[in-house]
């Protein structure tokens, strides 16, 4: 297969091999622009909600070389749209070749067998299925939205649990009274009381400020239906049967023991889309953390939340066939290893930052920070670099997302690297995409807003009876 000529303005200073997402995806469809004969395709994605979401594009003539871009053209954009809005059914109205590629590469068997069986049976309990269609047998577009959060009256426990530390704050008629973070390593602990344990500690610390306590409202990593976590990489240590067992009905568990009181927990992207929100009193904002994982979250131009799964961490941003592998998923180029402690640690050596094998990644993110502060010439490349991935990705999801507000948070965004990230995303916008940087605006919270905002925001969502 023939390369498309692709040709980045800037390079990421220790990723040369970078492919934005956004300039393959632009290749090819500028390729199909010229084509006489491309050919019109629409995807379908049901949701067990009953949502269903559209995507439509036309793709090249059939030919052997052509068929390969096409294949890899579709087979990304498919991943991207099911870790973005979700979906286990697919209806596809387009050849039938490529429907049998399509379902190849996510059958049970195939290359993306683990997003197949994430998403189809953890998410939705269903199997994920890709039919052929004809196009006027496609169903109709249906999304349905929701206003949630901005619930300030009483007294509110909000928390919000990553990776590496989970947070709390005690609110009380919209002041926050006191917050704090305490270290932890979720990830892998196999005895769900960990997570258990954890989190009430959290809790008890927060409403021994509180006279009483009204509603706890939280946020934390993963996929959530009615307060239950279906999957969710806080829980990756605990086997099924365990999961089902106490995970599944956790935060039911902690709500009993706190009496009952309105409880809602939802993904911390979503969380962080609904800071920005209301900080900024505006509507059509995506959130980005960057944290232990990434984690995005969106808030329509309505000022309501979808139905969408918007878990990015797995959607592809670089299409480099050498692209690092994410060992949670087995595929490359997934956002996880460019906007996360992940990316730092594995930026390090490159910029000639060597850590033990042993050390954990939230200490060797304390460390590149620590260099950055001291204006460490080696701890700016890292920055540096992650600031040109996020320039492009941003031209990528402005694509699929119908945003005007960008907000940054998490802990790879704290101090002056997180500076260096926003300035060097800024200048590729301004330099490859203009019309992206004119449309949309850069929110920068403060350090506190960034470290805690998504906890606070979290003590907003239950609404009293």
């Amino acid at each position: 297969m023939t390369a498309l000529s692709i040709q980045p303005r800037h390079l990421p200073r220790l990723h040369s091999d970078f492919v934005p997402a956004v300039l393959w995806r632009r290749a090819y469809e500028k390729k199909v622009s010229s084509d006489r004969r491309s050919v019109p395709i629409t995807l379908a994605l049901e949701r067990r909600s009953g949502d269903i979401s559209h995507w439509s594009t036309r793709v090249l003539s059939s030919s052997p070389e052509n068929d390969a871009f096409t294949i890899r053209y579709l087979e990304r954009a498919l991943k991207f749209l099911l870790w973005q809005k979700g979906g286990h059914r697919i209806y596809f109205a387009g050849p039938e070749f490529l429907a049998q590629a399509l379902q190849q590469i996510y059958s049970a068997e195939g290359a993306r067998q683990f997003d197949s069986k994430f998403i189809g049976e953890k998410v939705y309990g269903a199997p994920l299925s890709i039919a052929t269609v004809s196009r006027d047998l496609i169903p109709a577009e249906a999304e349905s939205q929701a206003a949630l959060g901005r619930n300030w009256k009483g007294c509110r426990i909000g928390f919000d649990l990553g990776g590496s530390d989970r947070k709390c704050a005690a609110v009380i008629d919209g002041e926050v009274v006191f917050s704090e973070e305490i270290p932890w390593d979720p990830y892998f602990q196999k005895d769900p009381n960990y997570h258990f344990e954890g989190i009430q500690d959290s809790l008890r610390r927060a409403a021994e400020k509180l006279p009483r306590i009204d509603a706890i409202g939280g946020s934390a990593a993963g996929i959530y239906v009615d307060n239950e976590p279906r999957v969710g990489s806080l829980f990756r240590g605990v086997n099924e049967d365990e999961f089902a067992r106490q995970i599944r009905p956790l935060f039911k568990r902690l709500r009993s023991a706190w009496g009952d009181v309105p409880f809602e927990v939802i993904n911390d992207g979503e969380v962080t889309a609904l800071a920005g929100a209301i900080a900024l009193q505006e509507n059509a904002v995506l959130g980005i953390s960057l944290g232990t994982s990434q984690a995005v979250g969106f808030v329509n131009p309505q000022g309501n939340i979808t139905t969408w799964l918007n878990e990015l961490a797995f959607a592809p941003v670089d299409y480099a066939a050498n692209a690092p592998r994410d060992e949670w998923s087995g595929d490359i180029g997934c956002g996880v290893q460019y906007f996360s402690q992940q990316a730092v640690a594995r930026l390090a050596p490159r910029a000639g930052i060597d850590f033990p094998e042993e050390m954990p990644f939230a200490d060797r993110l304390i460390a590149v920070q620590e260099r950055m502060q001291a204006g460490d010439f080696a701890a700016q490349a890292i920055y540096e670099t992650i600031g040109t991935y996020l320039g492009y990705t941003i031209a990528h999801y402005a694509d699929f997302y119908d945003f005007r507000h960008l907000l940054l948070l998490g802990r790879v965004t704290s101090g002056a690297g997180g500076k260096w990230i926003m300035s060097q995303a800024r200048h590729v916008l301004q330099d490859e995409f203009p019309e992206i940087d004119q449309k949309v605006a850069f929110v920068i919270p403060d350090e506190k807003q960034k470290r805690h905002g998504q906890a606070v925001t979290a003590a907003s969502l239950p609404a009293l009876p």
